[in-house]
């Protein structure tokens, strides 16, 4: 269940896209109020005054870039929760944010259902993981970079039923929808997903999609 009431902000500098956003959320029986601002300043002082619940930001704006905004705001308050919602889908841009901290990546042409469920997904279990994102985080991880990278761990024991839990999150799949195909309860899965993430020293659904294509362990 959604938590009530949520409080949604959107940094854009464009008006009536966020007009359309508003027209959007404002009626969502789970949102208390829509906040919005074309100005990164403002939307740290807004941060300040009261946190929001979800941020839905814009990846290229004038002043700041969706990057800068976002390390800017996650340095200050790390508990925030980002959507990215841009015009740009490359790999490259995905992978940016959500290693940056962003909990969903949604392309600005995204229609009303997929917005609802991205926002819904992110205050219920912290991310809306899809397939789009986990395709560039493996694309990413097993392109060769010159630039350094962070060690991963080393092939850990999983069992099978981890090992089956791990291909459905990278396959943008929720928990409610993992339990459904494997028979299990929704908390038999949260509890596999929970274990994965400390035995691979993961913080995000990212990290474990990074693991699993390092590993080779998609295409098993």
């Amino acid at each position: 269940m959604v938590p009530t009431p949520a409080r949604i902000a959107l940094l854009d500098d464009h008006p009536m896209f966020r007009q359309g956003l508003r027209y959007i959320l404002e009626p969502l029986p789970f949102v208390a109020s829509v906040l919005e601002t074309a100005d990164a300043d403002a939307l740290v002082a807004l941060c300040r005054q009261q946190l929001p619940d979800v941020v839905l930001l814009d990846l290229q704006m004038p002043q700041m870039d969706g990057p800068e905004v976002a390390q800017l705001l996650l340095a200050e308050f790390p508990e925030l929760k980002i959507i990215v919602l841009s015009m740009f889908s490359a790999d490259k841009y995905i992978t940016q944010m959500m290693k940056l901290g962003a909990r969903s990546y949604l392309p600005k042409d995204a229609n009303q259902e997929e917005l609802v469920l991205a926002i819904e997904q992110v205050l219920t279990t912290g991310y809306h993981f899809t397939p789009r994102i986990s395709r560039a985080l493996m694309r990413g991880v097993q392109k060769p970079s010159r630039q350094p990278v962070a060690k991963l761990p080393e092939l850990l024991e999983l069992t099978p039923r981890e090992e089956e839990v791990l291909r459905l999150i990278c396959e943008g799949r929720r928990a409610s929808e993992i339990a459904e195909q494997l028979f299990l309860s929704r908390r038999t899965v949260e509890g596999h997903w929970q274990r994965l993430l400390d035995k691979t020293g993961s913080s995000s659904v990212a990290g474990l999609v990074a693991y699993a294509a390092k590993h080779d362990l998609l295409s098993q």
